[in-house]
């Protein structure tokens, strides 16, 4: 069906001139929305800001290289093979073909999203403790730092199966929470939290060094905790 608009030849309709530009609507907005599908860039692994063995002795080369070229690229790729099948159902209004990619969605994008945190929550540089306004607020939330991290620390190793420990900021009550996130799902998707700081708990982050003794791994990674990160990020949820 053909449409008349007013509109000039800038392609906005909503100029004020008086010039008739016919179109297909159906059409034009079906062809526009399968373009900007189509230009959408996909998914990328990010790089890390380190080498692979920048993080001994606290994790090793060969875990950072299977976590991050094998690991988290996989996560990217099955991300984007899902989107797209998405997009073929979007197309074709199935719904039920929607609704049954969600966990596919949640699973992949909570994996790549997580891991994007994680890379930059580490630091060869790491280690030690929180500066100015993140120490203030964890001393604040927690008593002390000590205990954030004892409390950080308890929950992470007791996540069971796979997740992870996420030290996050509830912009509501301005205030930091420490939770846990089973498998994959993504910490603000799934609880509203902004995520700050996260603790990988899945075997494949540490288990060819530590094995299956998951406290001796986290009392190490604290070593190389990138505290500037965490205030970056603390300052950008808090706007």
């Amino acid at each position: 069906m053909n449409v008349i608009v007013k509109g000039c030849d800038s392609g906005s309709p909503r100029c004020g001139c008086n010039v008739s530009v016919p179109f297909r609507c159906a059409a034009s907005l079906s062809q526009t929305i399968n373009q900007v599908a189509a230009s959408r860039q996909k998914h990328t692994l990010p790089d890390l800001p380190y080498d692979y063995g920048a993080l001994e002795p606290h994790i090793n080369a060969e875990i950072m290289q299977l976590h991050h070229s094998k690991h988290h690229a996989t996560y990217v790729n099955n991300l984007n093979v899902t989107e797209e099948k998405y997009k073929e159902a979007l197309a074709k209004g199935d719904v039920s073909a929607q609704v049954a990619l969600q966990p596919a969605l949640k699973f992949n994008g909570g994996g790549h999203i997580n891991h994007s945190i994680f890379w930059t929550n580490l630091s060869p540089n790491g280690g030690g403790e929180p500066q100015g306004e993140l120490m203030e607020a964890i001393k604040r939330d927690f008593g002390s730092f000590q205990k954030m991290q004892e409390k950080m620390s308890a929950t992470a190793v007791a996540v069971q199966g796979s997740g992870w420990g996420w030290l996050g900021y509830e912009k509501e009550s301005g205030r930091l929470r420490i939770v846990a996130c089973a498998n994959q799902d993504p910490l603000q998707g799934t609880t509203g939290l902004i995520p700050l700081l996260g603790i990988d708990v899945w075997e494949h982050a540490y288990y060819l060094q530590y094995k299956n003794v998951r406290p001796d791994y986290i009392k190490a990674i604290w070593n190389i905790i990138n505290w500037e990160n965490v205030s970056e990020r603390l300052q950008t949820a808090k706007k």
